[in-house]
C-alpha cells in the first residue's frame, strides 16, 4: 500500500484523503440497487443518505436536516415492508466526520423512543455517495 501510494505522489496523482469534499449532488433517476430486500423474516435496507440541505450550515442545523432526511427515509422503507423502528436490530453507521458523532446520536436516538435501541456500528468513511456527510443501513426483523 505505500508503494502505491508513493507511486501515486511521484506520478502526480493526488491521494484520494486529500481530495477536496464534494458538493451534494442529486440523486439519479435509477440507482442500481433495492432499497430493500426480504429475505426469510430479515429485511436488509440500502443505506440512506443523509445530505444537508442547500443554504444550511453543516455544522449546525444542517447536519441534523440529514440525519432526519437519512432516518426518515429508513422509516419510510420500514413503513413500506409493514415495520417500524422498533424492529430493527442493527444499524450500522457510516459518517463523513467522526466529529459527528455525539451530534449524530442526538438525532438518532429518539427514532427509537419507547423501543430498544438496535445493535449499532459507526465509523468514520473518507467519502461518502453523492458527497452525504452520513449514511444509515439498517436490518430488521420481522419477528
Amino acid at each position: 500500500m505505500k508503494r502505491l501510494l508513493a507511486a501515486a505522489l511521484l506520478l502526480g496523482a493526488t491521494p484520494a484523503l486529500a481530495q477536496p469534499a464534494t458538493a451534494p449532488q442529486p440523486l439519479p433517476a435509477k440507482l442500481p440497487f433495492s432499497p430493500s430486500i426480504r429475505v426469510g423474516d430479515i429485511l436488509f435496507m440500502s443505506g440512506q443518505i443523509g445530505q444537508v440541505p442547500e443554504g444550511m450550515d453543516k455544522h449546525k442545523e444542517g447536519f441534523d436536516a440529514a440525519v432526519k432526511g437519512a432516518m426518515d427515509s429508513i422509516g419510510k422503507i420500514l413503513a413500506t415492508n409493514g415495520l417500524d423502528y422498533g424492529h430493527v436490530v442493527k444499524c450500522t453507521v457510516m459518517l463523513a466526520d467522526m466529529a459527528d458523532w455525539p451530534r449524530f446520536n442526538a438525532a438518532y436516538v429518539p427514532y427509537f423512543e419507547g423501543k430498544r435501541l438496535p445493535t449499532r456500528s459507526a465509523f468514520g468513511a473518507s467519502g461518502l455517495a453523492l458527497g452525504a456527510p452520513l449514511e444509515v443501513e439498517c436490518i430488521a426483523a420481522f419477528k
